[in-house]
Parts: C-alpha cells; structure tokens; sequence
C-alpha cells in the first residue's frame, strides 16, 4: 500500500547526473514503494533541477536504518565543521548585507 509521505525542501547544491554536473534546486524526500531497492517501502530522495527537466535529476533509495545512518553522519560532519569555525552559521550571516 502507499504511504502518500512525502516532503519537498529547496536546495542549493549540484549533482552528477548522466549528462554530467548540474545545480540542484529541490529534494523530494518520500518513504514509500522503491523503484528499484527490494523492500515493500524505503526512504526514497530525488535530488532535482525542474528547469531542465527529467535529465537533471539523482534518485536515492535507502533502508529506514541507512538513511537514519545518513542523517546522523550529516549531522555529525556539520557539528565537527562548525566547531572548527569553517561553517558559517546563519547567525553569522549580516541580513542586510547578506556577507
């Protein structure tokens, strides 16, 4: 059965699809039916460009335990790289200037 779970989060990145480099604008992130990982549902994450179009597109597939190990080496990386003061937070960030 579809779980119809679903979240779209803007991004700011770039991926590697076949046509090679492209900026990435959104990540589709679901738990539902898999198109290719065997498992009844998995965390499934679209990393896209709709601007051009289907070609500028990379599809993650995960295990519920691969993606929670994901999301905490994510998680870990930012917490190492903002105590070693080369992530700027955004409370560093001027809002008027934007520097």
């Amino acid at each position: 059965m579809c779980t119809m779970i679903v979240q779209q989060v803007e991004i700011e990145g770039s991926g590697k699809g076949v046509g090679g480099w492209f900026n990435l604008q959104q990540a589709n992130v679901s738990y539902d039916h898999p198109f290719n990982l065997p498992l009844e549902h998995a965390l499934n994450i679209d990393f896209v460009n709709q601007a051009q179009g289907t070609g500028a597109r990379v599809a993650v597939e995960l295990d519920a335990a691969s993606a929670r190990a994901l999301v905490e080496a994510i998680l870990a990386v930012l917490r190492r790289a903002e105590a070693g003061g080369y992530l700027e937070s955004p409370a560093q960030v001027n809002p008027v200037t934007g520097s």
